[in-house]
């Protein structure tokens, strides 16, 4: 199924928008790991709705119910299932816009497939909604992987033209707005509250930083690490892009400047420069995994859009109700993080399975 994903690590999302719940099914993960249940909660709150100014007044708990696969927190070895109740939904406001699609959307292209039997109501399960079941997963995965000495961190690297500085090594967990900079998050702040107020909004780009990944993960060809994180990456709703290390800069560079040149430092092999981003050949290289990850715009504004009535077979136009993010690109960064937790949990597994034989 296409809301299924992983080899070794297999997690499925299920559930619609204003359904009455999300939730997850992983299997694989290794029985008698506990999970910190605090510590679960506090990373998916970095996702919650209706906490601030940039995202939708839209107000959910994001409470993971675990159905299955715990006994007590400790993982007992069979599928783990959790839902996140919907609670605060207005499946009204989505009534009038049924047969209307909404530029920037699936709304018409879920018709196409599924022949009119799609739940519209707030994008059915094409929505973001279905992130706070990925972090369910991956909120979990990103503490299997800190106790193996793994840790992933994101932050908000450009919203529209403004750019974030630091260290993306660097965890901006805890801060309320996720970016490296304070002055370059109130820059964004301000340029979020503009584009709200004129009915409008704005895209941007996440940076994610894993370090501390062995070497060996992944595979060649289609089981790469970058195409395993790739495919986690591209089920969060928004994204139109991703790239590793320099990514499409190195497009313009020579091979002596993009290669990352080896040494040996305390007995071990080392690489110079990070201008792979941790990956060659689909297999970790013992450097930090860099990537970045593109969003558009929210395609849900309050300006007047030129779209058809399906039903009539008429041009129309429509004004988006409802409650949404001017810009998705804060709250997406624990999105970004779970995901590639997701896939680098994966590949681990795997890898130790290989030497397991």
């Amino acid at each position: 199924m296409s809301s299924c994903i992983g080899e070794n690590l297999r997690v499925s999302l299920f559930g619609q928008s204003h359904s009455a719940a999300v939730g997850m099914t992983m299997e694989g993960l290794p029985a008698g790991f506990t999970i910190d249940m605090a510590a679960l909660q506090r990373f998916l709150g970095r996702r919650a709705p209706g906490k601030n100014a940039w995202s939708t007044p839209r107000k959910e708990a994001d409470a993971p119910e675990f159905l299955s696969g715990l006994v007590g927190d400790t993982t007992c070895g069979t599928p783990i299932t959790a839902i996140i109740r919907n609670r605060d939904t207005r499946s009204a406001d989505y009534g009038a816009m049924k047969d209307i699609p909404r530029p920037g959307h699936a709304d018409y292209t879920a018709r196409i497939k599924y022949g009119g039997h799609e739940d519209a109501a707030g994008g059915g399960h094409f929505s973001a909604r279905l992130t706070a079941a990925l972090c369910i997963a991956g909120g979990i995965c990103r503490q299997y992987l800190a106790e193996r000495g793994i840790l992933v961190t994101a932050h908000v690297a450009a919203i529209g033209g403004i750019r974030d500085e630091g260290d993306p090594l660097v965890s901006v967990e805890g801060k309320e707005f996720p970016t490296l900079s304070d002055a370059r998050g109130e820059e964004m702040k301000a340029l979020i509250a503009r584009l709200r107020a004129e009915g409008d909004s704005v895209g941007g780009i996440v940076e994610c930083a894993a370090s501390g990944v062995p070497a060996g993960l992944g595979d060649p060809i289609f089981g790469g690490l970058e195409n395993r994180i790739a495919a986690a990456v591209f089920g969060i709703p928004a994204v139109k892009g991703i790239e590793f290390g320099d990514g499409f800069a190195a497009a313009g560079n020579t091979g002596s400047g993009n290669n990352d040149e080896y040494e040996i430092r305390d007995g071990q092999v080392r690489l110079r420069s990070n201008h792979a981003g941790g990956i060659l050949g689909g297999i970790s290289d013992g450097m930090p995994i860099l990537f970045r990850a593109a969003f558009k715009p929210t395609p849900s504004i309050a300006r007047e859009q030129r779209s058809v009535n399906l039903a009539t077979g008429r041009e129309t136009t429509l004004q988006v109700p409802g409650r949404h993010d001017p810009c998705v690109v804060p709250r997406a960064v624990p999105c970004v993080e779970a995901a590639a937790c997701i896939a680098i949990t994966d590949a681990l597994l795997g890898r130790r399975r290989e030497i397991d034989g």
